[in-house]
């Protein structure tokens, strides 16, 4: 009973400290694997240090390194090392990484292997290869769909919060509540976490633009027919095999890289280009929030302003009030003075005296309440 406890406990402790990936192959096959980093290292030849990058626990901004064998990549949910007939996804299972896997298993199946085929028994083997050669390297066609699958969904993330963003700044410019500020202070909040991850997706993608050296490292395809050139001359039959059915599953990325091995090292044409189409499509994103942010900092101007036109009033009102305040007290003075229980020779036999007094006075105050109003009206300290 104590061994099975340990066994349940080491299965559980392998289940919560591994995680899986999924293995696309250029073949078109598929399977999950439960390895572990030392075994992930030593398949796709990467240091401790590039298998770091993809741990889910740490926190690594998004990067696309290209490396001797393998591009290791980590774009937000998406963690991938992509070789040249390989891809390894880490955590198929994830809810946000399942349309990658979709879309992967859709795009790298190679369809087009069964049409060469039927081309191959038509045409011969020339036209298979002349179509060969016109087809994208592995790698690229695995990255392109990495950046696709990012690129979308930073997007509806984006679109998203347009959706909740721009209604409830409408609804917060109508009515200034404490529920419609605090839903406004959470999108915003929404608003830049998300422009951060969009940032550093573009950010990295115009790092790779910029240097072409980094964008040379990403060509697997040429890097591992160009060492394997000098024994391809003498030993070609050795390396594609004359049946077509075994040659349909030869990695197109490997038939691709013996098409590339003669062109020029330096040219970075074609993955710049991909690179560049989806560079434009982050940045219309980030665009979009950048939008957004100063429709946002336009209603805040706004809300502003109708705060000091309700702190302008209440001046205003303050002034009024005290202004009165001050008539008042000089008319409470007289009332005090003639209140008081003092014996004046003037004003034996003369009652009628007093409703002078208070008609006096009461007209004084009112003259001088007026005058003060007047008076901040001329000089502008007041709405007329």
């Amino acid at each position: 009973m104590a061994a099975a406890g340990a066994g349940a406990g080491s299965e559980g402790k392998k289940r919560g400290s591994s995680r899986s990936w999924i293995l696309f192959d250029a073949a078109g096959d598929e399977r999950v694997l439960d390895a572990d980093k030392y075994a992930i290292m030593h398949r796709v030849d990467i240091n401790a240090r590039d298998l770091r990058i993809l741990d889910p626990l740490l926190s690594y901004p998004s990067t696309i390194l290209g490396r001797e064998r393998a591009i290791v990549l980590n774009l937000e949910h998406i963690k991938a090392i992509i070789t040249s007939e390989e891809v390894l996804l880490r955590d198929p299972s994830d809810e946000n990484v399942i349309p990658v896997v979709e879309e992967l298993r859709r795009r790298i199946a190679p369809s087009s292997a069964t049409q060469h085929d039927g081309k191959e028994n038509l045409s011969g083997q020339h036209d298979v290869e002349g179509a060969e050669e016109d087809e994208s390297p592995f790698e690229f066609r695995a990255l392109e769909v990495t950046l696709e699958a990012i690129c979308s969904f930073l997007d509806a993330r984006t679109t998203e919060l347009e959706t909740d963003a721009y209604p409830a700044l409408d609804e917060l410019t109508s009515k200034i509540s404490s529920r419609n500020l605090d839903r406004v202070r959470k999108l915003k909040s929404g608003m830049t976490r998300l422009t951060a991850r969009v940032q550093k997706v573009r950010d990295e993608l115009e790092q790779l633009l910029d240097d072409d050296d980094d964008m040379a490292d990403l060509y697997l395809s040429r890097k591992l027919a160009g060492a394997s050139s000098p024994v391809s001359g003498s030993g070609g039959p050795n390396w594609f095999p004359a049946s077509p059915t075994i040659g349909s599953k030869i990695s197109r990325a490997s038939r691709a890289s013996v098409a590339t091995v003669h062109g020029n090292e330096n040219d970075v044409e074609e993955l710049e280009m991909l690179l560049e189409a989806y560079f434009m499509q982050i940045d219309g994103t980030l665009n979009k929030l950048t939008t957004l942010r100063e429709y946002i900092d336009d209603t805040e101007d706004y809300i502003n302003i109708q705060l000091d036109n309700h702190r302008n009033q209440l001046i205003q009102l303050e002034l009024f009030l005290s202004s009165g305040t001050v008539c008042l007290s000089l008319y409470s003075l007289v009332a005090g003075v003639f209140g008081m229980n003092i014996p004046y020779t003037w004003n034996d036999n003369h009652g009628y005296i007093f409703k002078w007094v208070v008609l006096v006075s009461g007209l004084f105050c009112a003259f001088m309440f007026v005058s003060i109003v007047a008076y901040a009206r001329h000089k502008g300290l007041v709405g007329s």
